[in-house]
């Protein structure tokens, strides 16, 4: 038997390979191999821990060789694995047992009384060790059923150290615990439409509630189906806000592959309940204002993931994006072109996936009536430009969806009308459009690559005038063009078209460029 344990760094991690030396000499523990303090300290956890299950410790000179010995192994999970390969090894020179013969990963941390502690990362670890082949897993039992959702292994979840070294001696233990078929976890109460899976729809999440923003929740429910990035501008006040914080309700559960990648990185970042061991509801990230490039983007001794990869599959909402560092937002820039992130850490780099879907709400203007039909702007035209030098072209050139929310909460025709579309009647055309990309090319409208564009977003002589015609009065760039090819694939793919009639052209340009009352340095 061979004992293995992870060691996480970035979005990879690497196997590290637990081995356990008996010899003569004064009695003491001694490992090697690039250890940090927590691991150092495992010493002493796992002798106490031994004693207290009622095992004998080894009288000889232990040395733990922890390889590759290159690479620092940081944190508690090597805990268990590293008691089970003291207590494999005096047992294994005093004769007593006999152990399976297939490798083994273990992961836990162990408390004083022999009890197993969760750790984090252990659907990273679980899965890196199935791509090498060990397809017997040990881990704490909170985290068990998050190690099962990896296809074809084998796992024991253990609640304490006796527990776990009966589990080496007999792999029974792993058959019958891995019986129970994984759970590919559905949140419960969920509802399908056409095939595809949405949440329950909870209180504070019903669009009918909104009155006066009938643009701003269509744009949503386009940026929904397709997947394209949106930034909304309005006076405080004006809705755009509480309306884009009831986007998740329109998002429909993640695939299982989509899923898997989504549950590694919250693993890693330790986010996992024990209620949801598949991450399959699209995450919402919200950073703060004062995020900073690390935060974001990730980082730190380990190369931790950031909220763009937190977001990966899902959505990061920037919220008052204009107050944002401006360092902050052009660095989302690649990421919104390549859906991945490249970190570089002492000679070291890592590549987190960050297919995340961008939502900025922002003022137009810092005193936020710039464009507003009731209220007076009292900034300079040098502040306004200030504001929006944060906001480079390039990163609003990836912004396939820009609407301006006007301030109508006190209007009389704003109190007089009648609720929008509700939430459940937004979700059918959502699903339908969906629906049609999975069994079209697999992927969302607003991630097709040119050679797609050109073979899915065909358009006919009347559309190409209406976009030859755009392209003259606003001066889009090759990067906008295929933003409205892509959009208004999205909007006939949610009303059920199979191709792009001129309608469906003439909103998403509508949607791409900025109208007359706003901005006109965006014009």
């Amino acid at each position: 038997m061979q004992v293995y344990s992870f060691s996480p760094f970035g979005y990879e991690g690497a196997l590290v390979t637990v081995e356990v030396d008996l010899r003569r000499g004064i009695p003491a523990v001694d490992i090697v191999g690039l250890a940090d303090g927590a691991v150092k300290e495992s010493r002493e956890r796992m002798q106490a821990a031994i004693r207290n299950s009622n095992f004998d410790f080894p009288p000889e000179r232990v040395l733990i060789s922890l390889s590759p010995a290159d690479m620092r192994k940081e944190g508690a999970g090597f805990d268990l694995p590293i008691a089970i390969g003291v207590l494999a090894a005096h047992a294994h020179a005093d004769g007593q047992k006999e152990f399976i013969a297939e490798p083994v990963l273990i992961m836990g941390e162990l408390e004083l009384s022999g009890k197993i502690r969760p750790v984090k990362g252990v659907h990273a670890a679980v899965s890196t060790a199935a791509s090498c082949g060990i397809m017997h897993c040990i881990v704490p039992l909170q985290n068990a059923d998050e190690a099962r959702e990896v296809t074809g292994v084998k796992v024991y979840g253990a609640d304490n150290l006796v527990n776990a070294f009966q589990a080496i001696q007999d792999s029974s233990f792993f058959e019958s615990r891995n019986n129970s078929k994984s759970s590919s976890f559905i949140p419960p109460d969920c509802e399908e439409i056409n095939g595809i899976y949405f949440t329950k729809i909870s209180p504070g999440y019903e669009f009918a509630e909104l009155k006066g923003q009938k643009e701003l929740v269509r744009s949503l429910q386009i940026a929904a189906a397709g997947g394209h990035n949106l930034i909304a501008l309005g006076a405080p006040g004006c809705g755009k806000t509480m309306a884009i914080q009831k986007f998740p309700a329109l998002t429909p559960l993640l695939t299982l592959e989509e899923a898997q990648s989504v549950t590694r990185i919250w693993s890693l970042a330790g986010l996992i309940k024990p209620s949801e061991p598949l991450v399959r509801i699209p995450p919402f990230r919200i950073p703060h204002q004062t995020a900073s490039i690390e935060g974001i983007c990730g980082g730190g001794p380990n190369c931790r993931p950031g909220e763009i990869s937190l977001a990966h599959n899902g959505i990061l909402f920037l919220d008052e994006a204009a107050e944002f560092r401006s360092s902050v937002l052009q660095m989302l820039r690649v990421p919104l072109e390549n859906g991945s992130i490249t970190l570089s850490r002492a000679g070291r780099s890592t590549v987190y996936p960050a297919n995340f879907q961008l939502l900025m709400a922002v003022n137009p203007c810092p005193c936020g009536n710039y464009g507003s039909k009731t209220k007076i702007c009292l900034c300079s035209a040098k502040s306004v430009e200030q504001y929006w030098k944060k906001f480079s072209a390039p990163l609003l050139d990836r912004v396939d969806l820009r609407v301006f929310v006007e301030n109508e909460s006190d209007s009389q025709e704003a109190k007089a009308r009648p609720g929008l579309t509700t939430t459940a009647e937004i979700r059918e055309g959502i699903a339908r459009a969906i629906k049609a990309q999975r069994n079209r090319q697999g992927v969302k409208n607003a991630r097709l690559n040119p050679q797609e564009i050109l073979e899915i977003c065909k358009i006919d002589e009347d559309g190409q005038a209406l976009l030859n015609k755009a392209i003259n009065r606003y001066g889009f760039s090759p990067r906008a063009v295929a933003s409205c090819l892509k959009v208004s694939r999205t909007i006939a793919d949610i009303e059920g078209y199979k191709s792009i009639s001129p309608k469906h052209l003439s909103e998403a340009i509508s949607l791409r460029k900025l109208c007359a009352n706003m901005l006109p340095e965006l014009d």
